[in-house]
């Protein structure tokens, strides 16, 4: 009983939610098609009658795969005729093969539930296929077609069927059967696999769109129209936890339901609705100056060219917004000639007006019913631009060397390497250069550190290397400069980090307590820049950052720390030294001086009862992260601060004011 509940439930669904789609077979579809609802592959029945009526026709009479449709559609016994639709002895497959109006072909109808009339094709590939179908049992009912034709016919109508299918296969999907259930279902098994199984129904046209959310890093979304089943938990997923997205839905009903189903996420409370005319609510948001990085209208409904213009007109993309149109092809009616379809004609004016308009730039693709991805021109038109205003056309407008602000902090092709990478606020160093689009070598004493951030990086599709050095060993740094070049062939970011602590009431420090911290702190830090240094000052470029610390402004209490606080001043002046002794040959080389970070080492049992008294002297009112310093090495190590050097760039929350 639970199998056969599987199979009916998508027209229980269908009777709660009116306007869903079910993944039906193609009507008229012979032959296998894959069903993602039931994840295997299933007989669907050809739904247009032979010549003079009776059962439908299998496809047949032209090679194997003819002879595999026929046994589907017609049973067990017999190849099947074109026109016999099936042998017999294979009762329960003959009766398999009439449409029902279960989402699952090959199922029969319940008895309680009479077939209803087939779907209509909703892609364009649906459609051709369902115009070769009736192409070929012409052919077949007509002795004067030759066989050749018939066969081109089938190949035709095989590549018809087979794509959208295979196009919904290989979307990547949710595989994992979620505990949450649909609206008016009974919990149980029951519900999560109807759930699952309407997920992949919708999957490609959800996963298609949750690409683009990625590909522009999407964080606020305004949705113009029904898309289809899960596509708003589906695109909710891909947001960031501030995501946003505003559903327009037109009529009210459409808006109460589609809000109940995303209820059930847990991504729901990203979902914003916007019941009402969808004009008012498009002039409230313009009132209240939102922007969006993405936009989704469907085209098949009315005033889509009203919404698009008024998008475009009232500047409500972000800079890098991406819009994107479903039903741009209209079941590819849009580019045929002699059609009087008022939403097809509506969609052929949205498609000329937006082709026309000379601040986009836009493709269609041929996906479902095509789908729209359009674009701010890169190259703002003159014809945009009012007369009276005035537009100087220099840097600030076109950005330094063509390049917008975020594109001059990026940096892919970069080399970069982060000594004490293997913890702390090294290994948020070695990820914030890593997303930055930089190669990154981790550097660290022990060699398990270095490599466990390595396979960190690797896992975000950063390259990566691994290096063990003690800095204070002249060899060692020469050997981990050398295995870098080795690998990537230059450094051009130098992350000098590595450091040490250790406290101690002056009067008793003593002399190997002082070397040892100025070994790795100072003598360290400048064979690091030493070596890497003759390397930039060679190829005429390159970016060091050097990490100092508040303790070179202040004197932190109550610790007593001598020892590393006058490593961490001779950090600062080795910087402004180096920094300008080496920017006129292209090398700039700056530090960072960080406050009370929040790592494993203050939180240890010598150093918490401090945390509390430290706390009272920062105005932020709490400790640094290792994320507070990321975008600071991520700017010294770019383009956008090639005019800044020997700086010390001071990010500890205000204590060194007090």
């Amino acid at each position: 009983m639970r199998k056969r509940a599987q199979e009916v439930h998508g027209c229980a669904r269908r009777a709660r939610f009116p306007g869903r789609a079910c993944p039906a077979a193609l009507p008229g579809s012979p032959g296998s098609r894959y069903l993602p609802c039931r994840g295997r592959w299933a007989a669907a029945s050809a739904a247009v009658p032979r010549r003079g009526g009776g059962a439908p026709a299998a496809l047949s009479g032209s090679g194997p795969s003819c002879s595999r449709r026929a046994r589907a559609a017609g049973g067990g016994g017999g190849g099947g005729g074109g026109g016999g639709g099936g042998g017999g002895g294979g009762g329960r497959r003959a009766r398999a093969a009439a449409p029902g109006p279960s989402c699952t072909a090959g199922s029969a109808p319940s008895p309680a539930r009479p077939a209803g009339p087939a779907r209509a094709p909703q892609t364009l590939a649906g459609h051709i296929a369902e115009n070769l179908l009736k192409a070929k049992q012409i052919a077949l009912n007509d002795s004067h077609v030759p066989v050749q034709l018939r066969n081109y016919l089938q190949k035709a109508l095989d590549v018809a069927l087979g794509l959208d299918p295979y196009l919904d296969a290989m979307a990547t999907s949710q595989r994992k059967t979620s505990p949450e259930h649909i609206p008016g279902d009974a919990e149980g098994a029951e519900s999560t696999v109807r759930l699952q199984e309407t997920r992949a129904s919708d999957s490609l046209n959800g996963q298609i769109l949750r690409m683009f959310v990625h590909m522009v890093r999407a964080r606020k979304i305004l949705l113009i129209g029904n898309p289809k089943g899960y596509t708003i938990p589906a695109i909710a997923k891909e947001l960031p936890g501030d995501g946003k997205i505003f559903f327009c839905a037109e009529v009210p009903f459409l808006g109460v339901n589609s809000q109940e189903e995303c209820d059930y996420f847990s991504d729901g409370k990203k979902i914003s609705m916007q019941v009402g005319p969808v004009a008012d609510t498009l002039k409230a948001l313009h009132a209240e100056d939102e922007h969006f990085d993405m936009v989704f209208i469907d085209a098949d409904q009315r005033n889509a060219v009203q919404y698009y213009s008024f998008v475009m007109d009232n500047h409500l993309l972000s800079m890098d917004a991406v819009i994107c149109i479903e039903n741009t092809l209209m079941k590819g009616q849009v580019y045929l000639e002699n059609v009087s379809d008022e939403n097809v004609l509506a969609v052929r004016k949205l498609n000329s007006v937006i082709n026309s308009d000379p601040r986009v730039e836009q493709v269609i693709l041929p996906v479902q019913s095509g789908l729209s991805l359009i674009r701010r021109s890169p190259v703002p038109p003159d014809a945009v631009v009012e007369s009276k205003t005035e537009v100087v056309k220099d840097d600030v407008f076109w950005g330094c060397r063509q390049r917008r602000i975020l594109e001059r902090l990026c940096l892919d092709g970069r080399v970069a390497y982060v000594t004490g990478g293997g913890q702390g606020i090294g290994r948020a160093f070695a990820h914030a250069l890593g997303e930055a689009g930089a190669k990154v070598a981790v550097v660290d004493l022990v060699l398990a550190r270095a490599e466990a951030v390595a396979c960190e990086l690797s896992l975000k599709g950063i390259k990566s290397l691994a290096l063990a050095a003690d800095v204070s060993k002249p060899e060692d740094v020469q050997r981990m400069v050398d295995a870098i070049v080795a690998r990537w062939g230059t450094v051009h970011i130098a992350c000098n980090n590595a450091g040490i602590n250790l406290n101690s009431a002056s009067e008793e420090t003593s002399l190997e307590e002082w070397d040892k911290t100025f070994n790795v702190n100072l003598r360290g830090l400048f064979l690091c820049c030493q070596a890497a240094g003759r390397i930039m000052l060679n190829q005429g470029y390159g970016k060091i950052i050097n990490t100092a610390s508040m303790a070179s402004l202040i004197v932190p209490h109550p610790q007593k720390q001598l020892a590393y606080n006058a490593s961490k001043a001779g950090v600062v002046k080795l910087t402004q030294t180096l920094g300008t002794e080496w920017i006129d040959r292209g090398v700039k080389v700056n530090c960072i001086s960080p406050g009370i970070v929040d790592t494993p080492l203050i939180r240890s049992r010598e150093l918490r009862p401090l945390v509390q008294r430290w706390l009272a002297t920062i105005p932020a009112g709490r400790l640094a992260q290792p994320t507070d310093l990321q975008a600071a090495v991520v700017y010294l190590a770019s383009e956008a601060s090639d005019y800044m050097t020997g700086h010390n760039l001071v990010i500890e929350g205000g204590q060194s004011l007090w």
